[in-house]
């Protein structure tokens, strides 16, 4: 079941983006037909469900907030696409992949057949890039259409705003924010050429305003450790010890 009111956000987004909703459609049609027939659901929402729930991107912040995750190692954490390089290279582990597939394949491959979950989002500028999910063992597809078949559709943008929406579907209790910015800086890990830069900060405005949408409708409790965002606490990383117990 999507997230009530998600219609009319999704509306919004074909309409400032020009986007065409038949590709959307057709790129879940292809994702649904190579998914593999295992469900990962029950899994996920094992993982999620009434628990403390870190959700990393690929922001400006993130650089500050790798030591402070490296100290968090049983704290689920949801990783952004672009974000998922840079933890790994500093021995943080992914338990949830968000992500279009825009990042660093090699990485992807890499970490493919282990226990890390892909929630691999199909939209109508990735058609080319779905076949790589024949590398993930484990793995899940959405949508920003109507969902189907195997195919789920949780809310949200962007890689990051999705993980958020993923955490609050599966009821997580706490959600916590790192590297999560939505200001005017892109981060160094986010793999946007110049060229894409005012596409860029405009997905990150809209990915914003759907969590604060999101904030008005969710059971979680929303922190950020990041730049403000209505309806999330702002918390200090010296803090953090106090919120997820």
């Amino acid at each position: 079941m999507m997230i009530s009111g998600w219609n009319s956000r999704y509306r919004e987004i074909l309409k400032e983006f020009n986007y065409d909703k038949r590709k959307d459609t057709d790129s879940a049609t292809l994702l649904e037909s190579i998914l593999g027939e295992e469900n990962h659901l029950k899994k996920i929402q094992n993982l999620i469900q009434n628990q403390n729930v870190f959700v990393v991107g690929a922001g400006p912040s993130l650089s500050n907030a790798i030591p402070v995750l490296k100290q968090f190692k049983k704290t689920v954490k949801i990783v952004a696409d672009s974000a998922v390089k840079p933890l790994i290279e500093n021995g943080i582990k992914s338990d949830i992949i968000v992500t279009d597939l825009d990042g660093d394949e090699k990485t992807f491959r890499k970490i493919g057949k282990s226990k890390t979950y892909f929630v691999v989002h199909a939209h109508g500028d990735n058609i080319s890039k779905l076949s790589l999910i024949e590398y993930f063992k484990n793995c899940i597809g959405t949508t920003q259409t109507k969902p189907f078949g195997k195919i789920q559709n949780f809310g949200g943008f962007t890689d990051g705003d999705r993980a958020v929406f993923l955490a609050s579907y599966f009821n997580a209790k706490k959600i916590i924010l790192f590297g999560m910015d939505f200001g005017k800086r892109i981060g160094k890990f986010s793999n946007t050429k110049p060229f894409d830069r005012k596409t860029k900060l405009k997905k990150l405005r809209k990915g914003k305003s759907l969590l604060e949408w999101l904030a008005l409708k969710t059971r979680s409790e929303l922190f950020t450790t990041s730049s403000p965002i209505s309806g999330f606490k702002k918390i200090p990383y010296q803090n953090l010890d106090i919120i997820i117990t």
